[in-house]
């Protein structure tokens, strides 16, 4: 029994690790091909280590392309997002669980239905509402654009975690004194932190990689995300600069993997935790 259980375990290692390395590949791919020379990027048979690093593709991207202003415009995309998002949700969601209102659960699966819209059917009724109020082609238009399909999938992550507060750690705030704003701050929100931050990681992610809205309602190099800056800046008709656009993924890539490895413990326990612990 034990052999068979040494032989079960060594064989699921073996599984999870493949599955881990096929997944991998492409960004480990990426990643050496950014750190070829030029002349190794179309070898026939193709090379899989390269015979020579050098950092020319990084050097050429940040000296010689617009992608620093970019990647200063998906920051502010993912942080103007995150915080609008979070506010409205973390309100939105205390509401639908805290308070009895007439239509209160209908309200709910609106939201939900509300996230499962096509992203294509708002583009052009965003895109005459943003010519009317006049942020159309600026930064603020697409951070409206983003809440617009954020709002609803962090609302209704966030009311089911806190939905798992027990409502006497309210209640004895109120008993105490407190107001319901200061119960809200100060006993919701330490309570629900692990659920928003993993909402608000999410949240960034969708901002960070959203690619239609951008598209359609920038067009102008200065107001440009990463997603369509790189796309028109190194794929035309006629080529592709691969040594560029790998380095450009990379550096694309680089803050996901940075947030996910100092936030990692949120999302795997963010909404799996109570409000009370034993």
């Amino acid at each position: 029994m034990r052999r068979s259980s040494l032989a079960g375990r060594i064989a699921f290692n073996l599984l999870a690790w493949t599955l881990v390395l096929l997944v991998a590949f492409p960004l480990i791919w990426m990643i050496l091909t950014s750190v070829k020379p030029q002349t190794e990027l179309f070898r026939i048979p193709p090379s899989f280590w390269p015979t020579e690093i050098t950092f020319e593709h990084y050097r050429r991207l940040l000296v010689e392309t617009p992608f620093l202003t970019y990647m200063r415009n998906s920051i502010f995309l993912a942080l103007g997002t995150t915080l609008l998002v979070i506010t409205l949700a973390t309100l939105g969601a205390h509401s639908l669980v805290r308070f009895r209102y007439p239509g209160r659960e209908r309200l709910a699966q609106l939201v939900l239905f509300t996230y499962l819209l096509p992203s294509v059917v708002l583009i052009i009724p965003l895109y005459l509402l943003m010519v009317k109020i006049g942020i159309s082609n600026t930064l603020w238009s697409l951070i409206l654009a983003y809440t617009t399909f954020a709002l609803p999938y962090a609302l209704w992550l966030l009311r089911s975690f806190m939905a798992g507060i027990p409502e006497d750690l309210e209640a004895a705030a109120l008993v105490d004194g407190a107001s319901r704003m200061e119960a809200f701050i100060d006993v919701i929100l330490p309570q629900a932190l692990p659920g928003i931050i993993s909402t608000a990681l999410f949240t960034a992610i969708l901002a960070w990689n959203e690619y239609l809205y951008a598209l359609v309602l920038v067009n102008t190099d200065s107001a440009r995300p990463l997603t369509t800056g790189v796309m028109t800046m190194l794929i035309s008709a006629f080529n592709i600069e691969w040594s560029l656009l790998m380095a450009a993924s990379v550096m694309m890539s680089l803050p996901l993997i940075v947030a996910f490895a100092f936030l990692q413990k949120y999302l795997t326990r963010g909404f799996g935790a109570g409000g009370v612990k034993g």
